[in-house]
């Protein structure tokens, strides 16, 4: 325990104002993200989906997001896994990014909505054909008997799809999380970082405040 209590680092490396950031939080957020991109960080969009069963058991696991704009962020999966299943119960999630590099974390709650068949379908097959097989060959969540089952399976479906042909299953698809609340957090020296949190309003604006560290 004392090693890793001794573990720590101090933030130095920028700050953030409320006269500074978008009056959109969607503006901000991509401010943020071209940041990131320019800064070379590795699977920057790499992020925690956080869900809840409808009687409020959280689950939370890394997942990718695949595009945003002003209608929210859009991530894929398959419909029938664990992560699925609770956003059947609870449609509402909790994205979370951590950019380390920039000392900087964005915290994103919102309501949660499959995206079109179409935008599934234009997604799916820009994907590797060994990812859109993945698809097929992965009952995900289930439990499966062993390494073995699975990679029997994925060379079976090579033989079926040899024609390279691999249409989406239709258990699979994309999510998009539609943002009502977004928090920008900067890190800075002595823990006293700055966090400016937007909510969105009823007529669709957003209100920024700034929380304490």
């Amino acid at each position: 325990m004392s090693s890793l209590a001794e573990i720590r680092k101090d933030y130095k490396l920028k700050s953030l104002s409320e006269s500074e950031v978008d009056a959109n939080a969607l503006g901000q957020f991509d401010k943020w993200w071209k940041e990131a991109l320019a800064s070379n960080i590795d699977e920057v969009n790499a992020m925690t989906l956080s869900t809840a069963s409808n009687d409020g058991i959280p689950s939370a696991r890394i997942v990718l997001l695949k595009g945003f704009d002003e209608k929210g962020f859009v991530f894929f999966t398959n419909y029938q896994s664990f992560k699925g299943q609770q956003l059947l119960e609870n449609p509402r999630a909790c994205l979370l990014f951590f950019w380390k590099e920039l000392e900087r974390q964005v915290r994103i709650v919102g309501l949660v909505e499959k995206v079109s068949k179409q935008e599934s379908e234009d997604y799916f097959n820009s994907r590797p054909e060994g990812s859109r097989i993945a698809a097929w060959a992965s009952p995900q969540s289930q439990v499966i008997e062993n390494r073995a089952w699975l990679e029997e399976k994925e060379q079976k479906l090579k033989k079926e799809f040899s024609n390279g042909s691999v249409q989406r299953p239709g258990y699979w698809g994309g999510y998009r999380v539609k943002p009502i609340s977004i928090e920008f957090w900067q890190g800075r020296p002595n823990r006293l970082h700055d966090r400016i949190n937007y909510t969105l309003q009823e007529n669709g604006s957003w209100l920024i405040e700034r929380l304490a560290p």
